[in-house]
């Protein structure tokens, strides 16, 4: 980790908050309890605990690993549907093959990115390919979950491939931070995730002892979640560590700072930041499905039931 980098930061572009903005403080620190997701890949529940109104439009995110996969051991989802807003999978190590029903699907690895809008509904399967079940390896990814306005649940679906050297990469003044920008922007640069929810998505590498503090949109929330490493938060810097999620209040800029001393196997801090204009309407959520009521809950069960979600492609000999 990470599989995006450059040799020499200082050659990217250098972003920080201005003198006046108004820094984001701390209003919680979570720690993730861990679980296990489709075939039995364990993950780690990034958002439980966190009162839905400073999540709002995140639903839910899993830090999918770090887990060194023994031959015949790694794992993925069976078919499966989905209806009412967007699944995120980003792979920082490993591969994972997508397909769904609606004909979007494609390979990702070390640092590409799947963004699959399920809109109105369709079916999907993620698993690792038989290259990888049959010799193991490392595998670690995020998936999140971007909720949609009413007005857009209904869309048709959309898959996005995104490369890992798409993304928008970008420094600290000092060069001391990575910051891989996936989909919205930061300071004027954009990234390559194309959102129907305005959200900001960014992945990033602290050195030992860097710190940054970036520009953040005062109408977004403002979330850093631990992928490894260790660390502070805020102006008070509120530490945190791997598996833990800070949740940040009202302002202009946030923080976020490395420890000086890390572990051997985490040399640096990792941390990825998210940012999203609430979407303030009623959620109605139960597993595939996430609508504004209960009859709409409901109405894609019965959709599912009935195959009105897509069908499971047939494979060809």
């Amino acid at each position: 980790m990470p599989a995006v980098t450059v040799e020499n930061p200082l050659t990217l572009p250098r972003v920080s908050a201005s003198a006046g903005a108004v820094p984001r403080p701390v209003l919680a620190v979570t720690t993730a309890p861990g679980g296990f997701e489709g075939e039995g890949f364990p993950v780690r529940r990034a958002f439980a605990g966190i009162n839905y109104q400073y999540l709002d439009p995140f639903i839910m995110m899993d830090q999918m690993g770090e887990v060194e996969y023994a031959p015949g051991e790694p794992k993925g989802t069976p078919w499966h549907p989905h209806r009412g807003f967007e699944t995120v999978t980003y792979l920082i190590d490993g591969t994972f093959v997508h397909q769904d029903s609606n004909g979007g699907g494609g390979t990702i690895q070390n640092g590409d990115t799947q963004w699959m809008t399920a809109g109105s509904g369709l079916l999907h399967i993620e698993a690792p390919p038989e290259s990888l079940v049959a010799s193991g390896g490392l595998f670690h990814g995020l998936q999140l979950w971007v909720n949609l306005p009413a007005s857009d649940k209904m869309m048709d679906p959309r898959y996005q491939d995104i490369r890992g050297g798409q993304v928008q990469l970008l420094t600290s003044p000092d060069g001391g931070a990575l910051l891989r920008v996936i989909a919205g922007e930061l300071d004027g640069h954009e990234g390559p995730g194309i959102t129907h929810t305005p959200i900001t998505m960014i992945h990033a590498t602290l050195r030992p002892g860097a710190e940054i503090t970036l520009p953040w949109r005062e109408d977004f929330n403002g979330l850093a979640y631990v992928l490894a490493g260790r660390g502070a938060v805020g102006t008070d810097r509120r530490p945190v560590h791997k598996g833990q999620t800070a949740v940040f209040g009202a302002g202009g800029s946030l923080t976020v700072r490395a420890d000086e001393s890390q572990d051997s196997n985490s040399p640096d801090l990792e941390v990825v930041l998210l940012g999203g204009r609430p979407i303030r309407e009623p959620m109605a959520h139960y597993g595939p499905f996430v609508m504004n009521s209960r009859a709409e809950l409901q109405q894609a069960m019965d959709d599912f039931q009935a195959g009105r979600l897509g069908t499971v492609p047939v494979e060809r000999g």
